[in-house]
């Protein structure tokens, strides 16, 4: 049997289960009609992936199945959810016609042209006030970190070392680029989830998404085989996204986002969004083993920057929680008693040999390598603090790794090496202001309307794990692109949030206030 059809058959034994068991929970916060069509296209694209021999097929069937999916669906943002990582981020070039280098092709720019795209330009053309408001200042933010990255040309880290000129063809494709795969995401995300079913479905939705990548990385990790590297091979992508990450003496699990560190990236917001609709969730069954199941994944990334920040969403949502710091106590007391269970397990040891400061020396190398990108890059910065240094990498040799490549695995550390202070104050505005917004907004109404209070303490946490897991990462792939979703999120929650607005989840209604107590545990 070819080992596609093997890995096919293992993803979807796992997946067809798991949206069964899920539908009932699903619908509390979407659609019978959205599920339904969303499982459709996911298990489609799934089938199509494993037995394209190339990415020009897949794209050819997927392409007109998103439109379709995308026009149907009411709520294209949740619909993009769950479909962004329905197979690797490979990445394909263009063939050259009239342009020797035009750009790639991947699943996040398929879901971009062929669902988001149209939803922005319809929205442009609407007049619904909520949809389409002016430019905030995270939209300026946004649009003035984009400025920078087309004014200021990096040029690409390529393997012969050849360093590329900017020009006007690429300052046009930068921009064009840089609209369709980031600010279309935003724009979309702050302009369509305008009223609270909407985002109840997006957060309800991405959870699904990620129960889905948590079941194979438990999966990938139990029996040493990554089930989506075959992809990869068959269609000639990054060899990266074919390799095996271990550990110690295990595997770290990668599903469908093509490296454990993303994948533990989108379990950790998960979580977060979790912790808020569990409080929707009547049994406590299912409240129990769907957390479970995330930090079993999250634990099966065996990337400790992910692990830490998923500690740190479960005491920001305690932190923010608008009722008062109070149950930080309570969240501290869950915490302790799962980690001394965890400790205590027998793969406790293995746990606690790859964490520094218990003791742990497995992998320190790699703390190691963090240290000296902070010293030489600070050096750099230092030099050109205002705009930043664009050759930066063709100075920093002393930094490239086995695998060919300088890994700037810090977020914050790359924008201000590249683009100065000047561009991280913009990044951190656009950060920063939707995180703001939003906890103000869950504290004015939490009074009046609890429940859409905790929706925005959640949103809130989230974007405060990703400030922590952005210091850990670079920008890019599935993290990069929900970034920019979760943030959008979090501008849509502050611009419509009200206390005397009715709540729905599905096609049911929901009473503001049902559930009195959200925290954590």
């Amino acid at each position: 049997m070819p080992i596609a059809l093997k890995e096919i058959i293992v993803v979807l034994a796992l997946s067809l289960p798991l949206f069964a068991l899920a539908k009932p929970t699903a619908l509390l916060f979407m659609a019978e009609a959205d599920f339904r069509l969303r499982r459709k296209v996911w298990l489609t694209l799934t089938i199509v992936a494993f037995l394209s021999p190339n990415f020009w097929l897949f794209a050819a069937i997927a392409a007109p199945v998103l439109y379709w999916g995308g026009r149907k669906d009411s709520n294209p943002i949740a619909f993009c959810l769950l479909l962004m990582n329905v197979i690797p981020p490979i990445s394909v070039a263009i063939p050259p016609i009239l342009i020797n280098d035009l750009f790639s092709l991947d699943i996040f720019r398929l879901l971009s042209f062929c669902v988001l795209v149209p939803v922005a330009l319809h929205l442009r053309k609407s007049k619904d006030a909520k949809q389409i408001q002016g430019l905030k200042l995270t939209d300026l933010a946004l649009l003035g970190f984009g400025a920078l990255y087309v004014i200021l040309y990096v040029p690409p880290d390529m393997a012969n070392h050849v360093i590329t000129k900017g020009s006007l063809t690429n300052a046009v494709r930068d921009g064009s680029l840089f609209m369709v795969d980031f600010y279309t995401l935003y724009y979309v995300a702050s302009r369509t989830c305008t009223d609270r079913r909407k985002l109840l479905d997006a957060l309800g939705t991405f959870c699904l998404a990620c129960s889905l990548l948590a079941i194979v990385a438990l999966f990938e990790s139990t029996k040493h085989w990554l089930l989506y590297t075959g992809i990869n091979g068959r269609w000639g992508g990054n060899s990266v996204l074919d390799e095996y990450y271990s550990r110690g003496s295990f595997l770290r699990a990668q599903a469908a986002t093509g490296e454990p560190l993303s994948l533990g990236f989108l379990l950790v917001i998960a979580l977060g969004f979790w912790l808020y609709l569990q409080s929707h969730v009547k049994s406590t069954r299912t409240r129990i083993a769907v957390t479970l199941l995330f930090c079993a994944g999250l634990l099966s990334t065996f990337s400790r920057g992910p692990w830490l920040a998923a500690v740190v969403i479960y005491f920001a949502y305690s932190a923010l929680d608008p009722r008062g710091i109070s149950r930080v106590f309570k969240a501290a007391a869950v915490f302790l008693l799962l980690g001394a269970a965890l400790l205590a397990s027998p793969i406790g040891d293995k746990i606690s040999g790859m964490i520094p400061f218990m003791g742990g020396t497995v992998d320190t190398d790699t703390l190691t390598y963090r240290e000296r990108l902070l010293d030489r890059s600070w050096e750099l910065i230092k030099e050109r603090p205002i705009l930043g240094d664009q050759l930066a990498l063709s100075k920093m040799e002393d930094l490239r790794q086995g695998q060919g490549i300088i890994d700037v695995v810090n977020a914050y550390v790359g924008v201000t090496l590249f683009y100065g202070f000047t561009g991280l104050t913009v990044f951190l505005t656009f950060m920063l202001t939707p995180l703001v917004r939003a906890y103000r907004k869950s504290r004015r109404i939490c009074k009046t309307d609890l429940d859409s209070a905790f929706l925005g303490t959640s949103l809130a946490a989230a974007i405060v794990a990703m400030l922590l897991l952005l210091a850990d990462s670079s920008l890019g792939t599935a993290p990069e692109h929900l970034f920019y979703i979760v943030i959008g999120l979090a501008g849509a929650y502050a611009a419509v949030a009200s206390p005397r607005q009715p709540v729905t989840a599905g096609q049911r209604p929901v009473e503001p206030g049902v559930t009195v107590d959200a925290s954590p545990g």
